[in-house]
């Protein structure tokens, strides 16, 4: 779906273009969420903290396989930006080829490291065999995670954002019914949750190829095809892999709080685990927030709207600070009463300390939000630097202060590591952003124009409140041979593109 984001009150485009952001990202928080919970309750603390003990290891390689995969979906986009159907049909079939490669690496390779990186990690001897099977099941299962990705990913990229979340929720939907009969009725135990997951992602890659091979002609790929080039190879790896490491460099600082938590013992690591839960599904308002005001500002940037950037911007960061003040006081006053969900009686310990979390989080979710929208404006601007060395600067706080104070005061001081790296990014992105606000003060305004490019967002994994995520803005063909960039804002600008998309698709058929 084109989406001009370049016309219209701003506050009010930006927190209309969130919406389907935040139903995906509430969507993915659901798998993680309901997996804990039913565990927690059938399983006890300990089957939940040995699921918890999991999540760093998960998130450092199927995070990194996961940014990959969707890297390879942005040459698909910009070559159907082009209407360039043969590069189309030959990227989809070059990252088809690399997300298989990259499922059959680990798919034989993780499942053997597990238990050895669990010890690396310090995982209490009570939670080593569950935590084991837990990630061994995830890992051979990945290949249905990768490719529902890189799926998702394509349909995306050619202007289908609806249908990727649709299979998504019907995933998560089967996902909730196949971790109740597995884990609950059929006494599965942990094995059961991941493989609950596992199967549930599976039925959506079929959903997505059977939509693809019925609604999606451009997306089939010929023989001819599967023939690709070193060069094609290269492309889509250099664009993946970024994406990859970036994932690893934050899976990093989770390592660092994973081993901190283990030397607290089963009850901290369960409280850590349930608490992050919680805290993903009210981070996920703020970082659909943050990922709109890219795309907001990429188009008007494009469109050569300053003005517009700089009340966008501002707008967004009133309505991060209220969002999160209200976040915040829900956490703090509900927090407690969340958790209990997840262990039912009896763990009076585990809730108290999840509680805890949750509060120091909350307390500090309006820095996040700052956080979230400015650097989604830098990125918007097409600034690499300074949003790169901010998720450096995340890294280096989160780990020291889950190392340094973890030591010295325990759960508190690991919680407390999430907000303190936070503080320490928005400390650099303040000012680089007010530098770029006032360059966009003198910059020309254009006249009114509409930028009718397709803005894919690329979302990536996420591990409590650190998440992962990219904005590809794809150009658009235009009738009569232009591309976007800036357009004169005319009546009949949606109607020629929905008819050029016809066109395309005749083209394709034909």
């Amino acid at each position: 779906m084109t989406t001009a984001l370049t016309t219209g009150r701003p506050w009010r485009v930006i927190a209309l273009f969130a919406v389907p952001l935040l139903i995906g990202n509430v969507v993915q928080q659901l798998y993680q969420f309901v997996d804990a919970v039913v565990v927690g309750r059938h399983l006890g603390v300990d089957a939940l903290a040995a699921v918890g003990a999991t999540g760093s290891m998960l998130f450092l390689l199927l995070g990194f396989a996961w940014g990959l995969t969707s890297g390879f979906a942005i040459p698909t986009a910009q070559a159907f930006g082009a209407q360039d159907f043969p590069a189309v049909r030959r990227s989809v079939a070059t990252g088809t080829l690399l997300t298989g490669a990259c499922t059959v690496l680990l798919t034989v390779g993780a499942p053997l490291l597990s238990r050895p990186l669990l010890e690396l990690l310090q995982t209490p001897a009570e939670l080593m065999d569950d935590a084991v099977v837990f990630a061994q099941i995830s890992f051979l299962g990945a290949g249905a995670l990768m490719f529902f990705n890189y799926l998702s990913a394509i349909i995306r990229a050619i202007g289908d954002s609806r249908t990727p979340l649709i299979f998504l929720t019907l995933a998560c939907a089967l996902n909730v019914a196949l971790v109740l009969v597995m884990v609950g009725a059929l006494g599965w135990g942990v094995g059961g949750a991941a493989l609950a997951t596992v199967v549930s992602q599976a039925v959506s890659v079929l959903l997505c190829l059977e939509f693809v091979r019925r609604r999606m002609p451009v997306l089939h790929v010929r023989r001819e095809d599967w023939r690709v080039t070193r060069g094609e190879l290269a492309q889509h790896l250099r664009l993946g892999l970024p994406m990859g490491f970036q994932a690893s460099i934050i899976a990093i600082g989770t390592l660092a709080v994973q081993v901190a938590l283990n030397g607290l013992g089963a009850d901290a690591v369960a409280a850590y685990t349930a608490a992050s839960r919680v805290d993903g599904l009210a981070v996920a308002l703020l970082q659909s927030l943050g990922l709109a005001v890219s795309m907001y500002v990429a188009q008007n940037h494009g469109g050569g709207r300053p003005d517009r950037i700089r009340r966008g911007v501002a707008q967004a960061t009133w309505i991060a600070v209220g969002s999160a003040a209200v976040l915040g006081a829900l956490m703090i006053v509900f927090g407690a009463a969340v958790v209990q969900l997840f262990v039912g009686e009896g763990s009076a310990e585990v809730v108290d300390l999840a509680a805890q979390m949750l509060a120091i989080n909350g307390a500090t979710y309006w820095i996040l939000g700052i956080l979230f929208v400015l650097r989604g404006a830098l990125q918007g601007l097409g600034h690499t630097l300074i949003p790169t060395v901010t998720g450096v600067i995340e890294l280096l706080m989160r780990v020291a202060a889950a190392v340094v104070l973890g030591s010295m005061l325990g759960f508190i001081g690991v919680a407390a590591s999430n907000p303190l790296a936070w503080l320490g990014a928005v400390v650099v992105l303040v000012p680089a952003y007010l530098h770029a606000h006032r360059a966009l003060a003198a910059a020309p305004v254009a006249p009114l124009v509409m930028t009718p490019t397709t803005p894919i967002a690329v979302m990536g994994p996420t591990d409590g409140s650190m998440t992962v995520d990219a904005v590809v803005t794809a150009s658009i063909v235009l009738p009569g041979g232009g591309r976007t960039g800036s357009v004169p804002m005319v009546h009949g600008s949606r109607r020629a593109l929905a008819s050029l998309r016809g066109r395309a698709r005749r083209r394709v058929r034909g």
